[in-house]
């Protein structure tokens, strides 16, 4: 159930709008003076304000003015009820923030016509508002998880050179048993054991652009007969 709040000093007129409110099933409640009103509304951030100009205390304006400066209440619908129809007046509501402005005597069906239509646009507002508040929040996910696979690459690379000291001598064991070995079973089974051995260590040298740079021409050679490593780099 949607909740207004009504500011008006005529107790009559804020009878009737009460009446008319509850008739068609709000949640009506109302203030007889600004300051009251624009207290109750930053307690309990009604649904939307219907609220007269000219009142004692504060007047709608101030009434205005406070609650759009106030982050909990800056987006609540306001509808001006006013027997003042200068235009002057009407630019001066809409300048601080008025949602619509009805002058005095209305009709039930203007007032609730005013009502639907602030509610109508109010909620499309606060759907591309959600909207987006979901596009940024999956993009603030998309740029964690870059900076999560940027800061892993980054403490690869620094590791990399340590792991490639590592791999180096076990590489040139396995040059050094191919060579001169002739074909047959002795040098399959080496073949084998080395493959096994070196394994991780060969899938992290494959990943480096720039491995012929890291073996010499000959080392490179015949790593790659043996198919240890990649005879093409990217």
């Amino acid at each position: 159930m949607k909740k207004i709040l009504v500011i008006e000093d005529e107790a009559t007129v804020r009878s009737n709008i009460l009446e008319i409110l509850e008739f068609e099933q709000f949640d009506a409640v109302s203030a007889e003076n600004g300051l009251i009103g624009a207290l109750w509304a930053q307690e309990y951030l009604p649904d939307l304000v219907i609220c007269d100009v000219m009142m004692p205390e504060i007047n709608g304006y101030e009434v205005l003015s406070a609650l759009r400066q106030n982050q909990m209440t800056a987006t609540i619908p306001f509808i001006f009820l006013t027997a003042m129809a200068d235009y002057s007046d009407r630019r001066r509501a809409m300048e601080l923030g008025a949602d619509d402005y009805l002058t005095k005597p209305f009709t039930t069906d203007e007032l609730l016509a005013a009502i639907s239509t602030r509610f109508a646009k109010h909620e499309v507002v606060m759907q591309q508002y959600n909207d987006e508040r979901q596009k940024n929040e999956a993009l603030k996910q998309e740029v964690q998880q870059l900076q999560h696979h940027v800061d892993t690459n980054n403490k690869l690379l620094k590791q990399f050179p340590r792991e490639v000291l590592n791999v180096i001598p076990k590489l040139n064991m396995a040059i050094y048993l191919l060579k001169d070995l002739q074909p047959g079973t002795q040098r399959d089974r080496c073949l084998e054991v080395l493959q096994q051995l070196c394994k991780e260590e060969i899938m992290l040298l494959n990943q480096m652009p720039d491995l012929q740079d890291v073996l010499t021409p000959e080392n490179f050679n015949i790593l790659s007969q043996f198919h240890l490593v990649s005879s093409t780099t990217e």
